[in-house]
């Protein structure tokens, strides 16, 4: 069969053909008598099989050794083209990324094209400083796609740029939430408290409530702690279970103190905290200090409720409770003296 004949029965180009002869892949076996190159039945299922080998990545020199060495086996190399496809898989995933970074700053020009690709570099850089400083000294001319500020601030483990990260995605607005909210319900705790955190600290923009209304009832103890103080200091009466509990356990109770006050004003979700501040007051599983973080909360709540409850815990059995709510009552009968 005549080189024309295998192009067009393999699909391999007359080119490739010549070349895998060149290079001693498959070689004819024979030669008409004027000299055209001839390829006998073996010759051309050896192509089939070079070809195979090749559509899983294979270079053409193990391709070679894949069917001349006998004790060449495939496991060893079909790993290492497994991790190879990974990392291109990986790479290309990552300009995918860059590209669409890129689409939605809307460039007018290739001027923008680089301020984001430098932003871009920045932000990968291996120095905190260099990650903040790139946030903070941003001109205020220039946009940044939120798409951009919210990969990094999910990816930042350091505090002081995770912060000016967040500040950048409250300065864009609504965008940022929308792009936040797709990874609040990420697997990864560490996301989730991410995003959270970057909502939370913007929970006037367009659907961050409802996002964080849904972090409530997230199993993370810190992606529902962060969410019910947003939204305590909203006035958002769901978050008030959340808040008491988080004075319970002691977990930034004082802050949740603060939150309770809040939503304290409003009079029917006043006497829900009050009652369920005075029932975790009197559950049996409550140790000392954690009924004095209790009674410390009720000094915040606004009415008088808070005033009676105080009074009463002035002569609680446990002295400590009794001097602290001694201490605070006195403190709201000054309050409400000031007011008068």
């Amino acid at each position: 069969m005549l080189i024309g004949d295998v192009a067009r029965r393999s699909g391999v180009s007359t080119r490739m053909l010549r070349h895998y002869d060149a290079i001693g892949l498959v070689p004819p076996t024979g030669r008409t008598v004027g000299g055209y190159r001839e390829y006998s039945a073996d010759d051309v299922r050896r192509i089939f099989r070079v070809e195979s080998l090749r559509s899983l990545g294979l270079s053409l020199k193990q391709v070679g050794r894949a069917l001349e060495d006998p004790a060449f086996t495939p496991s060893a190399l079909v790993s290492d083209l497994i991790q190879w496809t990974e990392d291109r898989l990986a790479r290309e995933q990552e300009l995918l990324e860059r590209l669409r970074v890129i689409d939605a700053s809307a460039p007018t020009g290739w001027q923008d094209v680089l301020r984001v690709v430098e932003l871009m570099r920045e932000l990968n850089s291996t120095s905190p400083a260099r990650r903040q400083q790139a946030v903070l000294t941003r001109p205020e001319d220039v946009s940044v796609p939120a798409e951009l500020l919210v990969g990094a601030v999910l990816a930042e483990s350091d505090p002081h740029v995770a912060g000016a990260l967040r500040w950048a995605l409250a300065r864009a607005g609504g965008e940022s939430v929308a792009a936040l909210a797709a990874v609040a319900c990420s697997e990864d705790v560490d996301v989730r408290r991410r995003a959270v955190l970057a909502i939370a600290e913007m929970p006037d923009s367009p659907g961050a409530i409802a996002v964080l209304a849904d972090a409530l009832g997230d199993p993370d103890a810190v992606v529902r702690g962060r969410a019910a103080l947003a939204l305590g200091g909203q006035g958002v009466a769901a978050a008030g279970p959340v808040l008491v509990g988080m004075v319970v356990e002691g977990r930034n109770d004082v802050d949740a103190a603060e939150a309770l006050g809040t939503l304290s004003r409003n009079p029917v979700c006043g006497a829900r905290i009050a009652t369920a501040l005075a029932d975790e007051l009197a559950a049996p599983t409550a140790d000392s200090q954690t009924r004095i973080r209790l009674t410390q909360a009720l000094v915040e709540l606004e009415g008088t409720t808070a005033q009676e409850m105080l009074r009463h815990l002035a002569h609680d059995q446990d002295r400590a409770v009794a001097l602290v709510a001694s201490a605070l009552a006195g403190v709201l009968d000054e309050r409400t003296d000031d007011d008068s």
